[in-house]
């Protein structure tokens, strides 16, 4: 147990073995944690290369502030110039590099094996969750649009049918189109269990006058915290 949780570095001094050792680990996580956010994420090489560098690079700024009051101010005072400098990222963005960062500063205090452990853990409860239907969203919903003439009141003319075909449903847009001379009505819908998108349709293109109408999942928001 203590060399699973012990530090390589004794009275925090670097040395020659401990910087390779602590470097080869850094980019061992790197590796894997960049390997993981592949699978499951969309990528650019820049953002690839960045989750297998900040480990060891974290790493040596540990090693070398450690125990250097000015050094850390220094590098605290650079980092907040990056900050500044940095566009937003997705929530998974973020989160791999927090992830990638906490790695890094594991194995500059020298505390390698537990490096190892976290990446895998948490690495594997990523997997995990993006291969199970956790939090997914649901399968049921809808983004129901319907266009209508002018003279059509749209005020509840649609209520009956969706009160029928769906569990809940919510008008979230109404704007004209075709230079005013048509509604366009955009609802937030949840189908009841069992109900077929073409039933729904058809019935409402007997109210529409059968004018367009579609019917499609809601589009994937970007990820965000």
């Amino acid at each position: 147990m203590n060399f699973i949780f012990g530090s390589i570095m004794e009275n925090g001094t670097m040395t020659g073995a401990t910087f390779f050792a602590a470097t080869a680990v850094s980019l061992l996580i790197g590796l894997f944690l960049a390997l993981i956010y592949m699978k499951q994420n969309s990528y650019s090489k820049s953002f690839v290369l960045t989750l297998v560098l900040l480990p060891a690079i974290v790493q040596l700024v540990i090693m070398l502030v450690n125990g250097n009051i000015g050094a850390g101010v220094a590098v605290a005072g650079a980092f907040s110039l990056v900050r500044f400098r940095s566009a937003a990222g997705s929530g998974q963005e973020i989160t791999a590099v927090f992830l990638a960062m906490a790695c890094g500063l594991a194995t500059g205090m020298g505390y390698l094996c537990v490096a190892l452990m976290f990446a895998g853990i948490c690495g594997s409860v990523g997997v995990l969750i993006t291969a199970s239907r956790l939090a997914d969203g649901s399968s049921d919903e809808r983004i129901l649009k319907i266009t209508i003439p002018e003279n059509l009141d749209f005020e509840g003319v649609f209520d009956d049918v969706l009160d029928k075909y769906t569990g809940s449903a919510e008008l979230t847009e109404v704007r004209t189109v075709s230079m005013g001379s048509l509604y366009r009505l955009n609802y937030h819908i949840r189908l009841l269990q069992g109900v077929r998108v073409k039933d729904l349709m058809d019935v409402i293109r007997t109210r529409n006058g059968n004018l367009e109408v579609s019917c499609g999942r809601p589009a994937a928001k970007a990820g965000e915290l």
